[in-house]
């Protein structure tokens, strides 16, 4: 029997977040295991035990809130197969591109050694800005997968490109991704 596939799945502060706990029990349903790690603000959307009852596994908000000696980050570095963020903000984007290591999710974002797929989601006039548009470049230079954005009406009302991709897109990514259809 092999072993389950880890996936990260990191979740940023965008009001999509919500959308990622319904691609968090897809995923479970699908036999991965999925270790959830939410930025400050992705908590203000979602609360962590969402997730943990739909991972079965705590979920990581914090650098500094571990129960055992273990650097968290380089741990579940380790153990990750797939890295994904969904949704992905243009703020992620930046610190992932440029290496910041601020919060746990950016942290354990450059400890990563394995695929990644960014689900960007924002306004699309903050899509379509220049300097999101260089970093997407940057990551994707990198090997960095992503799934949209798509086109449509935003939480805002505004119309384009920067909603996130569908549940349903982003999961079959995953699935292809990690060669598990």
């Amino acid at each position: 029997m092999s072993e389950p596939v880890v996936i990260t799945l990191g979740v940023t502060g965008g009001i999509a977040a919500y959308k990622a706990a319904d691609l968090c029990s897809k995923l479970t349903q699908k036999g991965f295991q999925v270790q959830v790690v939410m930025t400050e603000n992705a908590t203000k959307f979602v609360a962590p035990l969402t997730f943990q009852t739909l991972s079965r596994r705590p979920v990581i908000t914090q650098l500094w809130e571990h129960a055992d000696w273990k650097p968290e980050h380089v741990a579940v570095a380790q153990e990750t197969k797939l890295f994904v963020v969904a949704p992905c903000t243009a703020n992620f984007l930046a610190k992932y591109a440029h290496g910041l290591a601020d919060d746990a999710l950016s942290t354990f974002a450059i400890s990563m050694h394995c695929p990644a797929l960014l689900a960007p989601a924002m306004n699309p006039a903050m899509w379509s800005h220049p300097a999101v548009q260089e970093n997407v470049r940057i990551l994707q230079s990198r090997g960095v997968h992503f799934a949209g954005p798509a086109k449509g009406r935003v939480a805002c009302g505004a119309d384009g490109v920067g909603r996130m991709a569908s549940v349903e897109e982003i999961f079959l990514a995953i699935c292809e991704l990690a060669g598990k259809r």
